[in-house]
């Protein structure tokens, strides 16, 4: 089963250009056809994978605006891709400890032209990137301390940590270690998705 193209929901307030609307459309069948012989998400209905992945990584667009953003833990390239997609002048480093998932966004970066996609197999506490990032995104981690602990040492002295998550954490962000705090979180509108959704922005307190 496949399903058919909808475009991107108004209600997400983004403004795209038809090669956008294009890559996204793209993005979306290559997900679906690499899943069911690679296994790369667990959401098998590709009306679900919509809601679930696709408008889930559009919603945060607005707020990331660094030059340079590392995605940790990409898994099929989300939320990277999309990003990468809508911000086509910044650059993005997609990285995942999963050769399989690392060679779908190779593919994928290939096919839809994202000359702004690098791609990196490694864990993230072993990497040694040449630069830090500005902003450091991810919607894998399962706790807010972890992904300080092992993404905060990539980036710059003034960057942000972006974590994507469900209900609010608050039990999450009273086990922040000491020198980091949230700077601000957003309620996320992913339409078609009834489940909460939140973006919070991590900061050095020092």
């Amino acid at each position: 089963m496949t399903v058919v193209w909808p475009g991107v929901p108004a209600e997400l307030g983004l403004r795209l250009n038809s090669e956008q609307d294009q890559q996204l459309q793209q993005y979306l069948e290559l997900l679906q056809r690499w899943n069911k012989v690679y296994n790369l998400t667990a959401v098998r209905d590709p009306a679900q994978m919509l809601p679930l992945h696709l408008w889930d990584s559009l919603s945060v667009v607005p707020f990331i605006k660094a030059e340079r953003c590392l995605d940790v833990g990409s898994g099929a390239g989300l939320p990277g891709i999309p990003l990468a997609i809508m911000r086509p002048t910044q650059q993005f480093t997609l990285l995942d400890t999963n050769g399989k998932k690392t060679r779908f966004i190779q593919q994928a970066a290939l096919e839809l032209g994202l000359a702004n996609i690098k791609v990196v197999q490694k864990r993230v506490e072993q990497w040694q990137p040449e630069q830090k990032f500005a902003a450091i995104i991810s919607r894998a981690f399962a706790s807010l301390a972890d992904f300080v602990t092992v993404s905060g040492i990539h980036l710059q002295a003034q960057g942000r940590l972006y974590a994507m998550k469900g209900r609010y954490p608050e039990s999450e962000i009273a086990e922040l270690p000491e020198g980091w705090s949230v700077a601000c979180s957003h309620q996320l509108r992913v339409p078609g998705l009834e489940a909460e959704r939140h973006l919070l922005e991590l900061t050095r307190t020092a």
